[in-house]
């Protein structure tokens, strides 16, 4: 907080609290109202403003008795302070996907069981399931809570060439939104449309692929398919295997963008990262022009001046420029 009052980033968690879908998105709202990030990027801002003190000494009164200040000295500040901004920034992808949700697309053919699933996931009827081909002519989505991450699970037109204009503006729906996935699962009942599955996919997705053996309540013991790639074996007339699939979907999330650490600030909007990403690329071309020396050190220190802008303006901080404030509380400068 500033004199009492909320900042940008708490008054921004606010509203992620009123929207908030999923168990996680709630917590780390929370856990922004309470100033976590707040702190924290006010106590980057304080130790970048502590290094402009220390350039501000040096090229000010060169002449006290604590001599100039020793250029490693800076140097090594500088890396610290860059390290911590990286490691908060490194948070911004599993942030956002925590905010937004994670697009996890059911792709496949025709009647591969793809609404079914999308229906048993969510606990009740949004798709229509009937075994005429192409049902299915628009996307559906509905957010789930996985317990870690939301998912918003996308229910899409089977993929399939057709002269049917309806059916095919489907289809396009439906590539779209493989193109933005971040999970896609692929259904099919046997192995071979599987195979022709994923390869049809993989024109439209760099995403991560799971492949899904749908209907698996209607294979018996005696008449096990062999699959010829790892796939997870699911019944939406039983559950089974749901389960399996949900811990698998936040494993592959989980390896793709991060561990989720709830407990600690976590960037979660995309202005939070270019924010950070501005400060940053400030500190390393200081860094960079500190160590080769190629720039007066009155216009290198102007990207230090810019790093604390940027966080000033990710926080919300409008106060006067405190830098000679610091300069005479750390040294003995005029005694």
């Amino acid at each position: 907080m500033l004199n009492s009052k909320l900042d940008i980033l708490q008054a921004e968690a606010i509203g992620d609290l009123i929207d908030a879908r999923s168990q996680a998105m709630r917590r780390a709202a929370l856990g922004q109202l309470d100033g976590g990030l707040s702190r924290r990027l006010l106590q980057l801002r304080s130790s970048l403003i502590d290094l402009e003190a220390l350039i501000v000494y040096d090229i000010d009164f060169p002449e006290e008795d604590d001599g100039p200040v020793p250029r490693e000295k800076v140097d090594k500040a500088a890396t610290a302070i860059g390290e911590s901004l990286k490691a908060l920034l490194a948070t911004a992808p599993a942030g956002e996907l925590i905010r937004e949700g994670a697009i996890i697309v059911i792709a496949g053919p025709p009647n591969a069981g793809k609404s079914s699933l999308f229906n048993a996931l969510l606990g009740r009827s949004r798709a229509i399931v009937t075994e005429m081909p192409g049902t299915t002519r628009d996307a559906l989505e509905a957010v789930i809570d996985s317990g870690e991450w939301p998912l918003r699970l996308v229910d899409t037109a089977g993929l399939r060439h057709t002269d049917d204009r309806l059916e095919r503006l489907g289809i396009e729906v439906s590539e779209r939104y493989l193109a933005d996935a971040h999970v896609v699962l692929a259904c099919a009942e046997d192995p071979e449309r599987l195979g022709e599955t994923v390869d049809l996919i993989v024109r439209n997705s760099s995403a991560p692929i799971l492949p899904v053996h749908t209907k698996a309540d209607l294979v018996s013991e005696g008449d096990k398919i062999v699959w010829r790639q790892p796939a997870i074996s699911v019944s939406a007339e039983t559950g089974a295997g749901l389960q399996d699939l949900l811990s698998a979907i936040d494993e592959v999330l989980r390896k793709e963008h991060g561990e989720v650490a709830l407990d600690l600030p976590i960037l979660t909007r995309a202005r939070h990262r270019r924010a950070l990403s501005l400060a940053c690329s400030e500190l390393e071309q200081f860094q960079r022009a500190w160590r080769e020396e190629n720039l007066p050190v009155t216009i290198a220190s102007v990207h230090l001046r810019t790093a604390v802008l940027a966080l000033e303006e990710l926080i919300g901080t409008v106060e006067i420029e405190d830098v000679f404030d610091r300069v005479f509380s750390s040294f003995c400068v005029g005694k």
